[in-house]
């Protein structure tokens, strides 16, 4: 007597990712990047509202500051790159068991330091190291994208978590 086992259904793959989600997903990585080329630009003696005593001084340029400058713009902007993970049906490193509750964890950190930086920003002590006038504009036309970053992050984790949800 042999016993035949039915075949076990295929786990069917999750829906695709929405437009939506996706062109959130690549906006995230745009916002980043003013801020990172502004960096940059200033770890590389480009004028963008400091005096060179405070670049000296404040953030050690020349120096080991342009190492730090340059690297935290490539960390953020490698960071900015994530959520296209959340909408990517061809290459997934990890599970969507650990995928989602890293993206809900860093949709909430995001979160935190937007409203970190807020503060930061209002401070006393970070409007007199930078130049009035032009500067402080383009300053923060550089860094105002980075405030859509964890609305962005936070929709695209959702739309992310809801999909994976929804398989059978």
């Amino acid at each position: 007597m042999t016993t035949e086992t039915a075949p076990r259904p295929a786990a069917s793959a999750p829906a695709p990712a929405p437009a939506w989600a996706r062109r959130a997903a690549h906006a995230i990585a745009l916002c980043a990047l003013p801020s990172g080329l502004w960096r940059i630009a200033m770890a590389f003696g480009v004028y963008v509202g400091y005096s060179d005593q405070v670049l000296r001084d404040i953030f050690d340029i020349p120096g080991w500051g342009v190492a730090y400058v340059v690297g935290l713009s490539v960390l953020i902007e490698l960071g900015a790159l994530f959520p296209l993970l959340l909408v990517s049906d061809r290459w997934l490193p990890v599970p969507p068991g650990v995928l989602a509750p890293l993206a809900w964890t860093a949709s909430g950190i995001l979160v935190l330091v937007a409203l970190w930086q807020l503060v930061v920003a209002l401070t006393v002590e970070s409007q007199t190291y930078l130049a009035s006038g032009t500067a402080q504009t383009v300053w923060g036309l550089v860094f105002a994208p980075l405030f859509a970053i964890p609305a962005l992050m936070t929709a695209v984790t959702w739309s992310y978590a809801k999909r994976h949800r929804a398989r059978p």
